[in-house]
């Protein structure tokens, strides 16, 4: 029968110890039956090299790993509790935030409750017990802080997730916190334990990659649900590496070995869709909400504006048989008249970003006439946060901010002679348009063509309510 040399055996022992087999007594046993199992090999005719290899691929990369699994499992009583409640949290954590989103999206009740839940239990049980487990599996103290940094990553992503999901307060810190763990402590830590690993030298270039395209895609993620700027740019840069260039690269290294369908490239495949999906549905999800509130509160200045104006209408109508009657119905006019020098200025702003670079649009199809002046259709707006429509129209060194200012200030001459005394002080603030418009300094910000409309929404709705208590104070001297 061939015989092992003790440079064999040691090689044998080497390995073994590798595989993390902390339990000494375990260690010397599995030596032992590889050593027997190589040696029987051996007696086919294989040389040691290929008879060690063929031990290895019977038994697969995480058989040794497994039997220490099962015999801690067997002898350990603490090991054996906290294994039993890393599964039982794990899958009761994983349970009720999955109901917590169900009852969530469809608007029912309870769903708070099953998320703070099911994130305490993740984060609290779970990934403590976790930690735990892996320790006592491998006493690896050079992994150590790989598993600290993970618990500390995984456990600030939950607590920011439910924080922001429940808009309590200290979200966007936990978030930022779980994200700076997870770039420069978790995902270098695990890329070092991955390079360490001489049996896939091949694939160390693809790690690298990998790492890259998370790190720059948790960062594009992060700056999108806070709303900073390079969002779109650390994504989609991100998505290249991971998608385009090291999945499909790690899958070419790995097509001619026997596991490339198992478990281990499944999980990897899903765990993409897990990583791509979710942040894409965040990103329209947060686009979208985003939008939604400019909508909603241009279109609530756009109610306000209607309503003024016909009240403003409707009062001097009243009033057509009094002596104030041709002052009333020429303050209407002039009001009228100042009205449409800023809804032309909203048309060109709106005609500008629906045109080419450096030629507007000869008309705006998302502006319509109605009973009481033009009004914009927000919502069919194909860039409506196009930042050069401000800076072309509403800085103060525009022409048309000088059109408005003169406008507004030949208004309020005009008032001065209507409103009897100091009263006319209460409304040149209201009418004053640096109130509404962007500064001086205003050139270094970026403010869109929304927030540029909505700016100029409010001053017609200041307007109006000016003329409101003028006409008011015409009356009451009749």
């Amino acid at each position: 029968m061939p015989e092992l040399s003790l440079h064999n055996i040691d090689q044998i022992s080497q390995d073994v110890r590798k595989q993390e087999i902390t339990f000494s007594h375990l260690l010397d046993e599995l030596t032992d039956h590889v050593c027997c199992d190589v040696e029987y090999e051996m007696q086919k005719g294989m040389n040691f090299q290929e008879a060690y290899l063929m031990v290895k691929q019977k038994m697969g990369k995480r058989r040794l790993k497994e039997i220490q699994e099962e015999t801690l499992y067997a002898v350990d009583t603490k090991y054996r509790i906290m294994k039993t409640t890393m599964k039982i949290s794990g899958v009761a954590g994983t349970v009720m935030v999955g109901l917590a989103a169900l009852l969530k999206i469809q608007h029912w009740p309870g769903a708070g409750i099953l998320l703070t839940l099911g994130a305490l239990t993740l984060a609290l049980v779970f990934l403590p017990s976790a930690l735990s487990v892996l320790w006592k599996e491998t006493h690896n103290t050079k992994r150590l802080f790989l598993f600290i940094s993970a618990f500390l990553t995984g456990a600030c992503f939950i607590a920011g997730t439910l924080f922001k999901i429940q808009h309590w307060q200290g979200a966007g810190p936990i978030l930022i916190l779980g994200t700076l763990s997870g770039i420069l402590f978790f995902v270098p830590s695990l890329l070092i334990s991955r390079l360490n690993d001489q049996e896939n030298k091949a694939k160390r270039p693809v790690y690298i990659l990998g790492a890259a395209g998370v790190v720059l895609y948790v960062a594009g993620l992060l700056c999108k649900i806070q709303h900073w700027p390079l969002a779109t740019i650390f994504m989609v840069t991100g998505l290249i590496l991971l998608c385009i260039l090291a999945f499909p690269w790690y899958t070419w290294l790995t097509w001619k070995e026997e596991n490339h369908l198992s478990s281990t490239f499944i999980f990897m495949v899903i765990g993409f869709l897990l990583i791509i999906i979710p942040g894409a549905i965040v990103n329209l999800n947060l686009q979208h909400s985003y939008q939604d509130r400019y909508y909603t509160t241009n279109n609530q200045q756009n109610a306000l504006y209607d309503y003024l104006f016909m009240n403003n209408s409707s009062l001097v109508s009243r009033y057509h048989d009094s002596l104030n009657y041709q002052k009333l119905d020429q303050l209407h006019a002039r009001t009228t008249g100042i009205l449409s020098v800023v809804s032309n200025v909203q048309e060109e702003m709106v005609r500008e970003s629906e045109g080419e670079p450096g030629k507007s649009a000869v008309s705006a199809g998302q502006i319509s006439q109605t009973e009481t002046g033009h009004e914009i259709l927000y919502r069919k707006l194909s860039m409506p946060f196009d930042i050069l429509p401000v800076r072309d129209h509403l800085l103060p060194n525009c022409k048309s901010r000088q059109d408005i200012n003169l406008a507004i200030s030949g208004y309020l001459d005009y008032l001065t002679g209507i409103v009897p005394g100091e009263d006319i002080l209460r409304y040149k603030k209201l009418l004053d348009p640096s109130t509404y418009l962007p500064g001086d300094d205003s050139g270094k910000d970026v403010i869109s063509l929304m927030s540029g409309l909505h700016s100029l929404e409010v001053l017609k709705n200041g307007i109006l309510t000016a003329e409101s208590c003028v006409l008011n104070e015409i009356t009451r001297y009749k």
